[in-house]
C-alpha cells in the first residue's frame, strides 16, 4: 500500500549514527501519522520535512501523502491569512520536489488566488511542462493566459487594416521631423517598432504588464530591434527625465483607448505626458522643424452615438417580468445590472459593456440617427485638463422610428492626424467592439417619432458617462414622468417656458415601500429573464417533492400554505407542532438564484440557498416575504457552515437533502470546475479502494478523510431514498464547421497582418484552443456536420461517466475544418430539459478552435477524441 508508513532504509554504514537517525525519522513518521489522524496538518507537515530532509531516500515512498498534509496545512494557513507561512511551505516543498506538476499547479492556484497573476502563470507554465498531459495544469494556464494576454490583442493585430493606418501615420510624422519617439502601453510594441523602421533615432517604450513587458523584449529581439528600443517596465506616469529617458521627446504614440475611449486612462496619460515628457506644442500657423516640437498620435477623436431597441442588450440588463415561474418580484425590488450609472454614485464603475453590435444576436434597430456626443484633441493639454472637471453636457436627440430604448450605443473615430483615420463604428469591419450604455428604470421604454431621447453627457473618473437618460415626449407638452434618474437638476431645452411646463409636471409621489437595489451581472439578469429554465425546475422539483409525500399529505401542505400566504405571518402554535418534518433542498447554483423560493412553493418545504453576497441574501428576503412565505421556509446555508469549500454535507445530523441542485454550466460556455467531484460527493458512492492515481490526481477532496494511512471516502449518502441531484445528467453536443473569425480570434496568423514583424510566435505562446463566450446564432461560420452527440455526464451515477470517448462525425459539406463549437443539453429529469443553445439561455457557447485547419470533403467521417477528466473536457480531433 504505497500511502501506509514506510520503513526507513539503513544506510551502508549501519553505524549507531544511522541507528539513531533510522530510529528519529521512523518515530517522526508515526508522529506524522498520528497528527494526520487528529487532523493536526501544521505538526504532520513539520515531520515530514524532518523525514525528508533525514532520509531524502523515502522521497517516492511519502510523496503522495506529503503532498496531502501540504495540501491541507496550506488551505489553514490561507484561511487563517498567514500568505508568508504559506508561501514558504510551497517553497520549502518546491526544493524537496522541484519537478513535481502537482506542488507546482497547488502553488499557482494559491498565487491566483491571492491576485498574482503573472507568477501563477509561471507555475501553471511548468507544471504544463513537467507534465503535457496535466489537464488541471493546462487548464489553469489557460485560464490565467485569458487574463495575462487579453483575446483583443490577438484580434487587433490580426486587423491589418488597423495596423497599416497606423504605420502610415507614423511613418509620416517621423519623416516630418520627429525623430524621438515614445509608446505608451506598448503592448507587443508593433507600434514601437512601426516608429524605428520610419527611422526614429531615440524609440522608448513603456508597458505595465510584466507578461506584456517581457512578451515585447522578446519580439523585438526576435526582429532585431533590442538595441534601438528602450523598453521600460513601468506606467508613464512613473516615468522621469533623465532618470528612465534622457530627454522630452518629440512624438507620443499610444492605442491605450478602450470602447468607450477613455477607460483605459488616455486622458490622465497624456496630460502627463505634456507636462512632463513631450516637447511644447507647435502653434498654430508655425512652419518650422516639427523635431523641436511635441506632438500625439492619435491627434484627436470624435464620439458618436445612437439610441437602438435590441432583445439582446435588454434581456441582459433590465429585468423584464413581474414572476417568475409563480414567484412574484416586488415592485420594492430593483434589478440594475453593473453598467448602470448612477449620477449619484461615489463609485468608479466602468459605465458601459461591449458589443459587436453587427454580430450581437438578433440584431438591433436604430431609433435614431447618428448623433456627435463630443470630440476631444489630444493635442490640447488644457481641454485634456477641463474634461474632468466639465460640467455635463446636455443632449436632445430626435427619435426618427418607434421601438423600445434599451440602450445608448457610443463608438467613435480616431483621427490620427490630418489624413489617417481609424472608425469604430458597427457599420466598419475592425477588432472593435462598441461601448454600450443599458437603459433602466423608465416608466416607459416605448418611444416613437416626435419625442427626444435627452442624456447627459460627462468624464467622470476618466471614463466616458452617459446618465441621465430620459424621454420628452414634444406632441402636446413634454412627457418628463418617463425620467428615471434621481439628478435633482431638471433637463432644458433651454426655453423657459419649457422648462416651466416640465416643473408642472415631474412626478412628485414617493412609493410607500422602501426601494431595494440589488446589482446583478449581466448574466445573471439574463437568468431571472430566462423563464424555460425556472418553469423546467420548477416542474421538476414538484416531480420529486411530490414523490417523497404522501398525496394526502401534501394535499395539506397545499392547504398549509395557502393558508400562510392568506393570513401572513399569523400561525397558531398547534399546527406547528403538527406540521410534519420538512423536506430539505439544497440550492449551490453560483450567483443570484430564486430556485430555493420556487422550492419552498411546495408546501412543508426548507429551502436552503448558498447566495454569499449580503445584498443577495437581502433582496431573496424581500421577495420571500412579499410572496408570504412562513420566515422559516428560507434559510441561507452558508450562516450554518463554517467552511464554504464544505457546503455539501448534511441539513442536520439526522436528517438527508431531498433536493441537490448544482450549477453546471457556466455562462462562458465551459464546464463549472469541480462540478463532478461535488456530484460525487452528493452521491458518496466511492468505494473504499481507491485507486491511488485517482487520489493523488482529486486534489485531496473536502469529504476526504485520512485514517491509518489510506484516504478514504465517507459511504453516507448526502440524499434521502428517492432524492435527487439536479440536473440529473447532462449531453454535451458539438458540430465541425468552417469559421475564419475565430481563427482569428484566437492566435496571430503569419506576418502578413503584422506587415511583416515577427510576433505571432511569441504571444501565440498564449493562445487557449477553447473560446468562450460564444453566440453560436450570430458566429460567422459555415457548418460541416450535423450536431452529435459527444459526452454524456451523469450526477446521479457519476462512476458511470467514462473518461475517453471516440464519435464519428460525418461530413455534409466540403470545406476546412477549424473549429467545434458545443453546447449542453441539461437534463433535469428525462422529461425536462434546457438547452444552453437556445435563444432564452443565460448561457452562451465555446469552441474549440484547432491549431491547423483540416481539409474535409461531404461524405467523409472524421473521427474526434474526447477526454474527461473531472470537470475538464478536451476534444481533439484522431487522424
Amino acid at each position: 500500500m504505497p500511502n501506509s508508513r514506510p520503513r526507513p532504509r539503513r544506510g551502508a554504514g549501519g553505524g549507531a549514527e544511522t541507528a539513531g537517525r533510522d530510529e528519529l525519522v521512523s518515530r517522526s513518521l508515526q508522529s506524522a501519522e498520528h497528527c494526520l489522524g487528529a487532523q493536526d496538518f501544521g505538526t504532520a507537515y513539520a515531520h515530514y520535512l524532518l523525514v525528508l530532509s533525514l532520509a531524502p531516500e523515502l522521497k517516492d515512498d511519502v510523496k503522495e501523502t506529503f503532498q496531502y498534509t501540504l495540501f491541507r496545512w496550506a488551505e489553514e494557513l490561507d484561511a487563517l491569512n498567514r500568505i508568508q507561512d504559506l508561501l514558504g511551505c510551497y517553497e520549502q516543498a518546491m526544493e524537496l520536489f522541484p519537478d513535481d506538476e502537482v506542488i507546482c499547479n497547488s502553488m499557482g492556484e494559491h498565487l491566483f488566488r491571492m491576485g498574482f497573476r503573472d507568477e501563477a502563470a509561471g507555475y501553471f507554465h511548468k507544471a504544463v511542462k513537467l507534465n503535457p498531459d496535466f489537464n488541471d495544469a493546462k487548464e489553469n494556464f489557460y485560464r490565467v493566459a485569458n487574463w495575462l494576454v487579453e483575446r483583443w490583442h490577438f484580434i487587433m493585430l490580426n486587423d491589418t487594416k488597423r495596423n497599416m493606418i497606423y504605420n502610415a501615420a507614423i511613418q509620416k510624422a517621423v519623416c516630418s521631423g520627429s525623430k524621438s519617439v515614445l509608446d505608451i502601453g506598448a503592448g507587443t510594441g508593433i507600434l514601437s517598432m512601426f516608429a524605428k523602421k520610419a527611422g526614429a533615432h531615440s524609440v522608448y517604450a513603456c508597458e505595465l504588464s510584466k507578461t506584456m513587458y517581457e512578451l515585447a523584449c522578446d519580439v523585438m529581439a526576435a526582429n532585431k530591434m533590442e538595441a534601438g528600443i528602450k523598453l521600460l517596465h513601468m506606467k508613464s506616469l512613473d516615468i522621469e527625465i533623465p532618470k528612465h529617458i534622457p530627454e522630452r521627446v518629440s512624438l507620443v504614440v499610444t492605442e491605450t483607448v478602450d470602447a468607450g475611449l477613455f477607460g483605459e486612462g488616455i486622458v490622465e496619460s497624456l496630460i502627463h505626458a505634456w507636462e512632463h515628457l513631450l516637447l511644447q506644442p507647435k502653434t498654430k500657423g508655425e512652419d518650422v522643424n516639427c523635431e523641436k516640437y511635441g506632438k500625439v498620435i492619435p491627434a484627436s477623436a470624435v464620439v458618436f452615438g445612437m439610441a437602438v431597441e435590441c432583445a439582446e442588450i435588454r434581456r441582459h440588463h433590465r429585468v423584464d417580468i413581474k414572476d417568475v415561474a409563480g414567484v412574484c418580484l416586488p415592485t420594492n425590488v430593483k434589478f440594475q445590472s453593473p453598467a448602470y450609472s448612477c449620477i449619484d454614485s461615489e463609485e468608479t464603475v466602468e459605465p458601459y459593456t461591449t458589443e459587436k453590435m453587427n454580430r450581437v444576436p438578433g440584431g438591433y434597430l436604430a431609433l435614431t440617427e447618428c448623433f456627435e456626443i463630443m470630440t476631444v484633441d489630444f493635442n490640447n493639454l488644457q481641454e485634456l485638463k477641463s474634461l474632468a472637471t466639465k460640467k455635463p453636457d446636455k443632449i436632445g436627440i430626435p427619435v426618427i422610428k418607434e421601438g423600445i430604448l434599451d440602450a445608448i450605443v457610443v463608438w467613435f473615430v480616431l483621427q490620427l492626424d490630418d489624413e489617417h483615420s481609424l472608425s469604430t463604428s458597427p457599420s466598419e469591419e475592425t477588432c472593435w467592439e462598441q461601448a454600450v450604455y443599458p437603459v433602466q428604470d423608465l416608466a416607459d421604454y416605448r418611444i416613437k417619432p416626435g419625442d427626444h431621447v435627452m442624456i447627459e453627457v460627462s468624464c467622470q473618473d476618466c471614463y466616458l458617462r452617459i446618465q441621465s437618460i430620459s424621454v420628452l415626449g414634444l406632441e402636446h407638452e413634454m412627457d418628463v414622468t418617463k425620467s428615471f434618474t434621481q439628478n435633482k437638476d431638471l433637463l432644458s431645452l433651454g426655453n423657459e417656458a419649457e422648462l416651466c411646463s416640465a416643473l408642472a409636471n415631474l412626478q412628485t409621489s414617493k412609493p410607500d415601500a422602501i426601494e431595494q437595489i440589488c446589482v446583478l451581472e449581466s448574466t445573471e439578469i439574463a437568468l431571472l429573464n430566462n423563464i424555460l429554465y425556472h418553469e423546467g425546475f420548477k416542474m421538476a422539483m414538484r416531480k420529486v417533492l411530490s414523490s417523497l409525500t404522501p398525496e394526502k399529505l401534501l394535499e395539506a401542505m397545499d392547504t398549509h400554505c395557502q393558508n400562510e400566504m392568506s393570513s401572513g405571518s399569523g400561525q397558531n402554535e398547534n399546527s406547528i407542532q403538527n406540521a410534519p418534518d420538512p423536506l430539505y433542498v439544497l440550492d449551490v447554483s453560483e450567483g443570484f438564484s430564486i430556485l430555493p423560493i420556487i422550492a419552498g412553493m411546495f408546501g412543508q418545504v426548507k429551502a436552503y440557498s448558498s447566495v454569499e453576497k449580503d445584498l443577495h441574501r437581502i433582496t431573496l428576503d424581500l421577495i420571500s416575504e412579499a410572496n408570504h412565505f412562513p420566515k422559516e421556509t428560507l434559510e441561507f446555508w452558508l450562516r450554518h457552515v463554517e467552511d464554504e469549500s464544505a457546503v455539501l454535507q448534511r441539513p442536520k445530523l439526522d436528517k438527508l437533502w431531498s433536493i441537490i441542485i448544482l450549477d453546471v454550466i457556466e455562462p462562458s460556455g465551459l464546464i463549472q470546475q469541480e462540478i463532478m467531484e461535488k456530484a460525487a460527493i452528493s452521491r458518496s458512492l466511492f468505494p473504499n479502494n481507491l485507486s491511488d492515481t485517482f487520489v493523488s490526481t482529486l486534489y485531496v477532496p473536502r469529504k476526504v478523510a485520512y485514517i491509518k494511512g489510506v484516504f478514504e471516502f465517507p459511504y453516507e449518502c448526502l440524499l434521502q431514498s428517492g432524492g435527487k441531484i439536479f440536473p440529473q445528467y447532462v449531453l454535451m453536443l458539438g458540430l465541425l464547421v468552417e469559421s475564419q473569425t475565430l481563427v482569428e480570434e484566437s492566435a496571430v496568423q503569419g506576418t502578413e497582418h503584422t506587415l511583416g514583424l515577427n510576433i505571432a510566435p511569441f504571444i501565440n505562446q498564449f493562445q487557449v484552443p477553447i473560446r468562450v463566450f460564444l453566440d453560436l446564432s450570430s458566429l460567422p461560420c459555415i457548418p460541416l456536420s450535423k450536431p452529435v452527440e459527444l459526452l454524456r455526464l451523469d450526477l446521479m451515477t457519476p462512476y458511470l461517466n467514462t473518461s475517453n470517448r471516440e464519435v464519428k462525425v460525418h461530413i455534409c459539406k466540403s470545406g476546412q475544418v477549424t473549429a467545434i463549437p458545443f453546447w449542453y443539453h441539461i437534463y433535469l429529469d428525462e422529461e425536462t430539459r434546457l438547452d444552453t443553445s437556445s435563444e432564452a439561455s443565460h448561457w452562451k457557447q465555446a469552441a474549440v478552435v484547432l491549431d491547423n485547419p483540416i481539409q474535409v470533403k461531404m461524405g467523409e467521417e472524421l473521427v474526434l477524441s474526447i477526454q474527461h477528466h473531472k470537470s475538464n473536457v478536451s476534444i481533439t480531433v484522431k487522424q
